[in-house]
């Protein structure tokens, strides 16, 4: 199946890429979740305006990145939340607790679904998060979750 690649899905390639996948994955994951659309003669021209979009958005280049990753080694990020006696969260942590959490703490303003979160944050203390800023450039991002 082929389709054109709506959002950056892991794995598989940024907006406005053409991939040929599995028919199930593109229906059954792809297409519902809104991910991709199928792939046209007249979705070339789709192509063009995704890219752009998309373009808009990124970060300009692998300079910018790279100071951008520097930033964020740099900051101190805090998040406050309702935790239970144990340390144990209600909920979990999301990848826009994390953006909201980087732009208070003074830092550059990221997209949330350019955060990596590899293990689900369910209790206090410290954690681990990447960013990919740019295809060449990740940055490890150390936050601090504490009861409030």
């Amino acid at each position: 199946m082929k389709l054109i690649l709506t959002s950056e899905v892991s794995g598989l390639g940024a907006p406005g890429d053409v991939v040929t996948v599995k028919d199930g994955y593109g229906r059954n994951y792809l297409l519902p979740r809104g991910y991709a659309i199928k792939w046209t003669r007249g979705g070339e021209k789709q192509i063009a305006t995704i890219k752009k979009a998309r373009s808009t958005r990124e970060i300009r280049d692998l300079g910018t990145a790279q100071e951008v990753a520097a930033r964020l080694k740099s900051l101190r990020v805090t998040l406050k939340t309702r935790a239970g006696e144990s340390g144990r969260l209600f909920g979990s942590i999301t990848t826009g607790d994390v953006a909201d959490a980087v732009k208070s703490a003074g830092g550059p303003d990221l997209d949330r679904r350019r955060i990596e979160i590899t293990n689900t944050i369910k209790s206090t203390g410290s954690h681990r998060v990447s960013v990919r800023l740019h295809p060449e450039v990740s940055a490890a991002l150390d936050i601090e979750v504490v009861a409030g």
